[in-house]
């Protein structure tokens, strides 16, 4: 059994139980004269879709004006006179007037159930004071019942001046509630006094090995707990129900639909403390339920806790890597450092190649290795990254985009959601400018990559590293017809500027959304 790594820096590791044949200049594109391919000539098709700018990301026509699909999957696409003779009577048409269409997006990692549930809870991304981060705090116990957990999470302490927030924060206004706000990253987290005293945490407690219990200069624990020392509290949270997990499922669903995303790549409930089996139960009563009861909205690949990796392979052996058109199974994930953010990252002198060590980049194209990375952490980095990492290697080593590329390395787009936003069309303008919020300039202009690039990494070759292009990732004949229509009618524009929005996404060549 090959294994291949799949690389995406400072917090995992993905090994993915898969081979795969690493493409050269797979990044460069041409545009072709307008022709049209199809699969089968004699079929009526069930949808055609003409009249617009169809950017199919295959390199044998990149651009055509009309599609048909029938059974889901796409049986020709090119010029309208030619996919019309797949029209019958039965044959719905849907008119572009002149609108972009783009392939379904593919995110390369994210934690999709976390992300559904802490949709329900406290949200905190984005807050820049501490006075908003209590009000949000006592608002959720306004609605919660007298001993209930209040759980919640997505803060960034960089947004407010670095300080860390502290336990005697929110004592005052949640005196009979435990709480657990988890910072942004998943490798710390906030617990008031309540939920100290009730886990047995105190200024006797000792540090557990991976793991640090911050603890103020007179040795008192301030609430935070990194990495490993979140399994000190993390058992004692109730259970999610099944119920509130596949809640979370469509929540989730709905939201990546929303922002054009039509398969996911997830890293499950894993984070530093957690049991390694709530992947597996969320694989069972979940995905499984799900796509069983037909309520699947988006295709997923699933990856698994590494310390399982026997199950995941007797699983495979068994099954095959492809359960439904809904549910594959993908690798692994294992911890290997802590993070930037969190300042637990032990670094070199690294999966989400942030910030590599230097010659790294050209390593990847030679062993065959993914680059599976999120732009948005550059925007949370950019400001941070000179004082943790110093001026010379945070300007010289990270973000690499276009070395890797340049390198033949697979690049592959994510955003590693909830700990940055789910918005594909975000991630890719930023991967183009690598402008961070308030700077004038891009951080390392000369890793910014071209649109087409940034396009490609967030749908065919992210499909190439989940080992799905053969169902995903292009507009082609023979693949699922998953796409994306956008709100402009120009790709000049929307390539200069990625200045567009999500007018509906298709799945199977059925509008999930709106």
């Amino acid at each position: 059994m090959n294994i291949y790594v799949a690389i995406s820096a400072t917090i995992a590791l993905a090994l993915s139980i898969f081979s795969f044949p690493l493409l050269n200049n797979f990044y460069l594109l041409k545009l072709t004269p307008a022709t049209t391919t199809t699969t089968t000539t004699n079929l009526e098709a069930d949808l055609v879709v003409t009249n617009g700018v169809i950017f199919t990301g295959d390199d044998s026509l990149l651009f055509a004006d009309s599609m048909a699909i029938k059974n889901g999957r796409i049986v020709s696409v090119g010029n309208y006179s030619a996919v019309q003779q797949l029209a019958a009577d039965g044959t719905n048409v849907l008119n572009l007037q002149g609108k972009v269409v783009v392939p379904g997006f593919i995110d390369s990692h994210v934690h999709f159930i976390p992300g559904g549930l802490q949709m329900a809870r406290v949200k905190l991304r984005g807050v820049s004071h501490k006075d908003e981060f209590v009000r949000r705090v006592k608002e959720a116990v306004k609605n919660s019942k007298k001993g209930s957990w209040i759980l919640g999470g997505g803060w960034n302490n960089d947004l407010w001046g670095g300080d860390l927030p502290m336990a005697s924060w929110i004592d005052d206004i949640t005196p009979h509630n435990p709480v657990w706000l988890s910072r942004m990253d998943g490798h710390m987290g906030l617990a008031n006094s309540v939920a100290l005293q009730l886990v047995g945490i105190t200024n006797l407690s000792e540090d557990p090995n991976g793991g640090t219990i911050m603890k103020t200069s007179s040795g008192e624990p301030t609430g935070l707990l990194i990495d490993a020392a979140m399994k000190l509290i993390l058992p004692w949270i109730p259970e999610v129900s099944v119920d509130e997990r596949r809640e979370a499922l469509l929540r989730a669903s709905n939201l990546a639909l929303s922002r054009g995303v039509t398969t996911v790549v997830d890293f499950g409930r894993y984070y530093p403390g957690e049991s390694v089996q709530l992947s597996w139960e969320d694989f069972a009563d979940v995905y499984q339920w799900a796509s069983y009861s037909e309520k699947m909205k988006i295709r997923v690949c699933l990856f698994f806790p590494l310390e399982t990796w026997s199950s995941l392979a007797d699983l495979i052996n068994k099954t095959g890597h492809v359960l439904s058109d809904w549910v594959y199974l993908g690798g692994v994930k294992a911890f290997a450092d802590g993070s930037l953010g969190s300042n637990s990252a032990l670094f070199h002198e690294i999966e989400h190649a942030q910030h590599l060590a230097s010659g790294t980049a050209a390593r990847f194209g030679d062993q065959g290795i993914v680059a599976s990375m999120q732009p948005q952490h550059l925007l949370d980095d950019a400001d941070s990254a000179r004082k943790k990492l110093g001026v010379d290697r945070a300007e010289r080593e990270s973000y690499l985009f276009q070395s890797l590329l340049a390198n033949n390395a697979l690049l592959a787009l994510g955003s590693d959601w909830p700990v940055a936003d789910i918005n594909p069309l975000f991630a890719i303008r930023t991967a183009m400018k690598r402008i961070p919020p308030g700077w004038d300039n891009a951080w390392i202009p000369s890793e910014r990559i071209s649109f087409t690039d940034a396009l490609i990494a967030h749908t065919l070759s992210a499909a190439r590293a989940c080992f799905l292009e053969n169902d995903v990732g292009s507009l082609s004949p023979g693949k699922i017809a998953d796409f994306v229509i956008l709100s402009t009618f120009s790709w000049e524009d929307f390539a200069a500027e990625v200045s567009a929005s999500i007018e509906a996404t298709y799945v199977s060549g059925v509008q999930a959304y709106p």
